[in-house]
């Protein structure tokens, strides 16, 4: 039988995540690294790769016909690429977080023609967190005031995180609210009491910290805490290099998520 591989593109190959990508995918057997995307002025950091190396990826996927893009970059850069992954019909997977409702709903919208896979922590530990939380809400019952706080390196752009923001919607939604209603990003000042009907999420930012998440449960004489903490961004680019695996065998028709790959 003959052993069946699944082409993968990497956006973004001298970035911290896209170098990791690179590294995993070159290593594992069930995989062909088949290019990588990156600027032009750093391609030359990429001369001892064995694949397409190049700043252009319309250029590129026609002669990668189904090769499965995978990118951590930007919302805007993400957009983009979905955009010309569409017109050359190769499966994407996408793990940029702090996008926009609007560059959600292009991602929606593109995932009716071609395979789409978008999660904003490719990590198999958070999502199976995203199905846990929802559980633990139902059954501590309203009595239990909700809060999550998230930390990460001091590089990070976006704040909250998107998987904070994840995981506190997946909270709020256990409980019947609409997390834009309830939410609670900051607080300064004199606020008052806490209102009943409120999610607070705290990003803190220093170092070099991967990324922690705590979701918090404050009830009458007690204190319940979930904590996930990602040890390294193999974790991220593994769960991403998983997806991709997964993808390369769907058809259109759905914004994919992790979940979808259990």
């Amino acid at each position: 039988m003959t052993e069946q591989f699944t082409d993968v593109i990497v956006m973004g190959g001298c970035g911290r995540m896209g170098s990791t990508l690179v590294r995993l995918a070159q290593q594992d057997p069930q995989l062909k690294l088949k290019a990588v995307i990156e600027r032009a002025d750093r391609l030359t950091e990429l001369e001892n790769l064995d694949c397409l190396v190049s700043s252009d990826l319309d250029e590129v996927l026609p002669k990668l016909p189904r090769a499965v893009v995978v990118e951590f970059t930007s919302p805007e850069a993400s957009v983009e690429h979905v955009s010309i992954c569409k017109r050359h019909m190769n499966p994407v997977v996408i793990g940029t977080t702090g996008l926009k409702p609007s560059q959600v709903g292009i991602l929606e919208d593109a995932a009716k023609n071609v395979p789409l896979l978008f999660a904003p922590n490719m990590s198999v530990g958070i999502n199976v967190l995203l199905k846990v939380l929802p559980m633990l809400v139902q059954m501590l019952g309203p009595d239990y005031d909700m809060e999550l706080m998230e930390i990460h390196h001091n590089r990070k752009k976006d704040a909250p995180s998107g998987t904070a923001l994840k995981l506190a919607q997946c909270m709020a939604e256990a409980r019947g609210w609409i997390y834009d209603e309830v939410k609670r990003h900051s607080r300064d000042g004199i606020i008052g009491e806490r209102p009943e009907k409120e999610l607070g999420v705290c990003a803190l930012r220093g170092g070099d910290v991967v990324g922690d998440h705590t979701a918090y449960f404050f009830g009458p004489g007690e204190r319940i805490e979930v904590t996930h903490r990602a040890h390294s961004r193999e974790n991220f680019a593994k769960g991403a290099l998983r997806a991709a695996k997964w993808l390369a065998k769907r058809e259109p028709g759905k914004l994919y998520g992790i979940g979808d790959t259990f």
